[in-house]
């Protein structure tokens, strides 16, 4: 029998890992790899038992990687993202003609793909992909080389490069405001919310943005939504109030489909960022999104 030329636990296994770390769950990893929880359990014990040290600690929620499983996993994502990389470019031909970008739904759909226009018609002979969920759980590593995040500006193994900060203040339809008009910020929580599960907890919901302004509160009235857009659209529909965010209501601001009500107004705690892996070379159509995402939004910076 030929010995393993790399001496390594077989590439199944080490897939098997790789998911299993990624997720910090064996039943997250089973669905991606449509196999069994048992079928990734079994694959686990064979590398642990062929290493000699557990790779997880077993919780009552999940998995932990051991610190021997965090130094596996570091390099074998980056090794399998390099590999990823590798077969794109086979399957596609020509990988700097093409780069794919991250960002939430929210961000997408209100600030980045009405200002792609200005983009497609300077640079017609690149490919951009857009991968759009609000569940970072979606993007998978090997597939994005740009993403826009909200947030604090430190993420593991990322480049981050601030684009624009971010105020807040409660928005709602014209006929709601008018209802309303002697609503104050104090009053606010005795008013219909509208609410957004964001989730990813970055995003400040209605008691965030209340305990901000130092106003107090009991429990707070109003609907639930899933999406942000969506609450924007009962917003208009003068169903409550909604905390927008200014980067990506103003145009609705300015075409007064939504109103600011009351005087309340506060700094975002986050911003948001430009990400790159820090392991991985950028395409040339990564490089020219980047270059024209920072022209947009200095111009941003200096419009607002």
């Amino acid at each position: 029998m030929v010995r393993r030329y790399y001496d390594l636990p077989s590439l199944t296994a080490l897939a098997v890992f790789e998911a299993s770390a990624r997720h910090l769950s064996f039943k997250l990893a089973a669905s991606e790899l449509n196999v069994t929880p048992g079928a990734v359990s079994r694959q686990i014990k064979s590398i642990e038992d062929e290493l000699g040290v557990p790779l997880f600690v077993r919780l009552g929620t999940g998995v932990a990687l051991t610190s021997a499983g965090e130094d596996l996993y570091g390099v074998l994502a980056g090794s399998f993202s390099r590999v990823s990389d590798v077969v794109r470019t086979v399957k596609r031909g020509d990988r700097s003609k093409n780069v794919t970008i991250a960002c939430t739904d929210a961000f997408a759909s209100m600030w980045l793909i009405p200002r792609m226009p200005e983009f497609w018609d300077r640079h017609r002979d690149v490919t951009v992909d857009h991968l759009i969920s609000d569940n970072s759980r979606d993007f998978r590593r090997a597939e994005v080389e740009l993403r826009v995040r909200y947030g604090f500006g430190s993420w593991p193994d990322e480049r981050a490069e601030l684009l624009f900060d971010e105020v807040i203040y409660p928005v709602c339809g014209a006929e709601f405001a008018r209802e309303h008009r002697d609503a104050t910020a104090e009053s606010l929580s005795e008013l219909p919310l509208l609410h957004v599960d964001w989730v990813d907890p970055d995003w400040a919901d209605w008691d965030e943005v209340l305990g901000r302004a130092g106003l107090t509160h009991g429990p707070l009235r109003g609907r639930r939504f899933g999406k942000f857009f969506v609450a924007l659209q009962a917003a208009q529909a003068n169903q409550g109030i909604a905390v927008g965010w200014h980067r990506l209501v103003r145009p609705l601001v300015e075409e007064r489909k939504l109103v600011k009500i009351t005087d309340l107004e506060l700094k975002a705690p986050g911003a948001y960022y430009l990400t790159w892996y820090e392991n991985r070379t950028l395409s040339p159509a990564a490089e020219i999104l980047r270059e024209w995402l920072r022209e947009v939004c200095a111009e941003e910076r200096d419009t607002s």
